[in-house]
């Protein structure tokens, strides 16, 4: 057992409470953080990547087939391995969003390719679950049984608000536990049963969920009824028939009063191992224990815990994920010191892997492969806060891999927030996309004022985007407003002013015909002979 400590790279703001660490086609995915820069991150999922004792995040993109999913915080993650032909995936289903929302949405994560640089590029869908669906949620449980060649998941407590009849003014933010009901669901229908068993009497949030064939451990949980964690443990078993699944529950001795705990797995087979978590709600748990899972059921045994630092001992909180196998990420927050620029401490914790034979050479190729990525990607493609990808584009793996901040360039004289003239409309801070082409930079053209020239903003010379395409395909030159003296070869052109037809009101005479003129003529020699 080991504790490594971590210094996070301009990313330390990011782990907030109620965030999820997924294992993604060999990768870990950070999501449900509260407050990203959309700028550098639209989709608010990050590849975390540990390397000489360092935190460090890249943003990840979506295909443009995919759906927008919040940053949920709290929500139930479930992992999907590859069968029937589909792929590894992940389920997220409820969760808190920003506005202090509870979302009752499910979406599934899926790899959708990887580029030349093996970038990684995600997709996501929304599932639509119908019949007995469960409500909005957080702090529950969902996981995957298999019965009779069939794959469900199954759904377990959380928490949500109060009914609309049962809220009042004071209490309109207050939640309660769920109801102590099994939602089971199939990904193919998305059918959904709700089924209520007399052993689950009291609904349980934050709890562990451990799944093997067709049976689901129910593990330890906190309930606001009571406001205690009870050392309980629930064997449910699932039986996926034709028509309606038919469950089964058994209450166990062997439970485990906490909550709020990180599970990461030991080997290929159903082996887990329990790290953090509280006993009470002033009180951590420290000890760690590993739970088997067998045909005969399931035995927990204490192990050895990390030799924690004062840091983790004298906070109240802590969270984090698993960060692959064997290895869990952990985040503890500085409270009462001032004095400390970093918000929080970061420490990866190792256990050692007893399918290697006790190996430790073996076990430290292990685990310099869970902290260092297989995966090759640039310096350039990880997540610099007030950093454009151009400035990074010297910077490379085989170097020290420090961060020096004279490195930087100063964003006031190049990049694309500089003031580009006096009435300069571009912040930093308040940008929002202008034209259809931008997404997360504005959109510049250069002008060709003097020998070196200079960028200034399309927006700030409103330009039209018609006109700003247009220059962007021509091999001409381009004076903006503030050099409009200067002969004009791509200036922009005034508005032209088209002059307007105007109709006579009175209609001109028209053209009289030869047979008319004759008639005319001989009308005319018959008065004259009347005059004569």
């Amino acid at each position: 057992m080991s504790l490594q400590p971590l210094t996070p790279v301009n990313c330390e703001g990011l782990l907030q409470p109620g965030c999820s660490l997924l294992q993604l086609d060999g990768e870990v995915l950070l999501f449900g953080q509260k407050g990203w820069p959309k700028r550098f991150c639209p989709t608010g999922i990050f590849g975390v990547r540990f390397k000489n004792n360092e935190l460090r995040l890249r943003p990840i993109c979506f295909s443009n087939d995919s759906v927008y999913i919040p940053p949920l915080r709290c929500p139930a993650v479930c992992r999907l391995d590859p069968y029937d032909g589909l792929p590894e995936s992940y389920l997220i289903h409820g969760g808190r969003t920003p506005n202090n929302e509870i979302s009752s949405a499910l979406y599934m994560l899926t790899t959708d390719s990887r580029g030349c640089n093996r970038k990684l590029t995600l997709r996501c869908k929304e599932k639509v679950l119908v019949g007995e669906a469960p409500g909005s949620r957080y702090g529950h449980t969902l996981s995957v049984v298999q019965s009779n060649g069939k794959t469900a998941c199954v759904l377990f407590g959380g928490r949500s608000y109060m009914s609309d009849k049962e809220r009042t003014t004071e209490s309109w933010n207050s939640v309660v536990d769920c109801p102590p009901q099994v939602f089971v669901f199939d990904l193919e229908f998305g059918s959904t049963s709700a089924h209520t068993l007399p052993e689950l009497v009291d609904g349980q949030a934050f709890h562990l969920a451990l799944a093997r064939e067709d049976c689901v451990y129910f593990l330890g949980g906190h309930s606001l009824n009571c406001d205690s964690r009870p050392p309980r443990l629930f064997r449910l078993r699932v039986e996926l028939l034709q028509g309606r699944p038919l469950l089964s529950c058994e209450t166990l001795a062997t439970g485990l009063s906490i909550s709020s705990a990180i599970t990461t797995r030991v080997g290929p087979t159903h082996k887990y191992i329990i790290l953090g978590g509280y006993e009470s709600n002033s009180e951590k748990r420290l000890e760690c224990n590993s739970v088997s899972l067998d045909e005969k059921g399931v035995q927990i045994q204490s192990v050895e815990s990390p030799k924690w630092t004062p840091d983790v001992l004298h906070s109240r909180t802590w969270y984090g994920g698993c960060a692959g196998e064997v290895s869990v990420l952990l985040a503890v927050p500085n409270e009462g010191r001032s004095l400390i620029t970093d918000t929080y401490n970061y420490y990866l914790a190792k256990f050692e892997n007893e399918m290697e034979g006790g190996n430790e050479a073996d076990a430290q190729e292990s685990s310099q492969d869970l902290t260092d990525n297989s995966t090759p990607l640039e310096d350039s493609e990880e997540l610099y806060f007030g950093r454009e990808p151009h400035e990074l584009e010297d910077s490379s793996d085989e170097g020290e891999g420090t961060y020096n901040e004279e490195d930087e360039e100063d964003e006031s004289q190049t990049g694309y927030w500089i003031k580009c003239c006096l009435g300069c409309k571009v912040d930093q801070n308040t940008w929002e996309p202008f034209y259809s082409t931008e997404l997360l930079r504005p959109a510049m053209i250069f002008c060709s004022r003097g020998e070196s020239g200079h960028w200034v903003h399309a927006q700030c010379m409103e330009l039209s985007e018609t006109l700003l395409f247009r220059l962007s395909q021509d091999r001409k030159k381009y004076f903006c407003l503030d050099h409009g003296a200067l002969p004009h070869q791509e200036m922009t052109p005034p508005r032209v002013v088209l002059p307007l037809k105007r109709t006579p009101m009175k209609v001109k005479q028209r053209k009289t015909s030869v047979a008319r003129k004759i008639c005319q003529k001989a009308k005319r020699s018959i008065f004259r002979r009347l005059f004569n």
